[in-house]
């Protein structure tokens, strides 16, 4: 049997698993046969044939990385509060389940999601959210707060405590301290390590096959399947898909953080 059909083989057989790809690819290299070559024409016209194909799964990769980002900000936010300034029980309850969130496999998380707790369906009138994609957003987005808590801890016990007693000192309650001073300096000091975490998010969503999802990756192996020998292409565009992503939203936020740096600097 050839290199090629030995490919061909794993990536039928292996859809969703990106080392039995490199195990194919380093037995054409190895068998002796012509190394795949990078630029053929035939290759790439197939890829942009299934460019629509591809597209479709990228706009899947976003429309959860989104949502998840979102839900983990809702959530991870509070929670973070609760971490720095609460006491007794609802700390502790909050401290335990973050660091089980974070602890666990999202793959894991994802299956429980699905397959155990049975996430149903969500009718938003012009859109209906399938099970398991609300499955996916609860998943990577409960997850992500797991992990934005902790951003949101560390940049909320960086303000100096001096500046919450002068605000209450002004009759200020502590809410009212917390709302107003250090929440707005933890929010542009949480700009880097939300940056980070939007990167992490948005590799995350590659796990969602797990349950069923196609999105970017995921129609990468379809195409793997179909014509094997534009592997190298269809892994190229789907890598540029994914450095667009991901450098424009940096960039963006980037942005972001300059324009609300605070005044004066960290030490202001």
């Amino acid at each position: 049997m050839s290199a090629t059909s030995t490919l061909a083989l794993v990536a039928a057989d292996s859809p969703a698993s990106v080392g039995a790809v490199a195990t194919a690819l380093t037995a054409l290299v190895d068998g002796g046969a012509a190394p795949l070559q990078i630029g053929e024409l035939e290759d790439w016209a197939f890829v942009f044939r299934n460019a629509d194909y591809l597209i479709g799964g990228a706009l899947m990769t976003v429309g959860l990385t989104v949502a998840s980002i979102l839900l983990g900000f809702l959530v991870g936010f509070p929670a973070g509060a609760v971490e720095t300034y609460g006491e007794g029980l609802p700390k502790r309850l909050v401290e335990s389940v973050g660091v089980v969130l974070r602890g666990t496999p999202i793959v894991v998380i994802l299956v429980f999601m699905y397959f155990v707790l049975g996430v149903p369906s969500i009718d938003l009138g012009v859109v209906t959210l399938s099970g398991a994609v609300m499955s996916g957003i609860l998943g990577l987005g409960l997850r992500s707060a797991a992990y934005q808590s902790q951003i949101f801890r560390a940049t909320l016990g960086s303000v100096d405590d001096g500046q919450l007693e002068a605000a209450r000192a002004v009759g200020m309650s502590q809410l009212e301290a917390i709302r107003h001073v250090a929440v707005p300096q933890a929010l542009r000091r949480s700009v880097p390590g939300f940056q980070n975490e939007f990167t992490i998010v948005l590799k995350d969503t590659s796990i969602v096959f797990a349950i069923g999802l196609a999105e970017l990756l995921t129609r990468s192996y379809d195409l793997f399947v179909e014509r094997t020998t534009a592997v190298l292409e269809v892994i190229i565009f789907i890598s540029a898909i994914y450095f667009v992503l991901t450098f424009t939203t940096n960039r963006a936020l980037d942005y972001l953080g300059e324009y609300y740096a605070i005044p004066g600097g960290e030490s202001a």
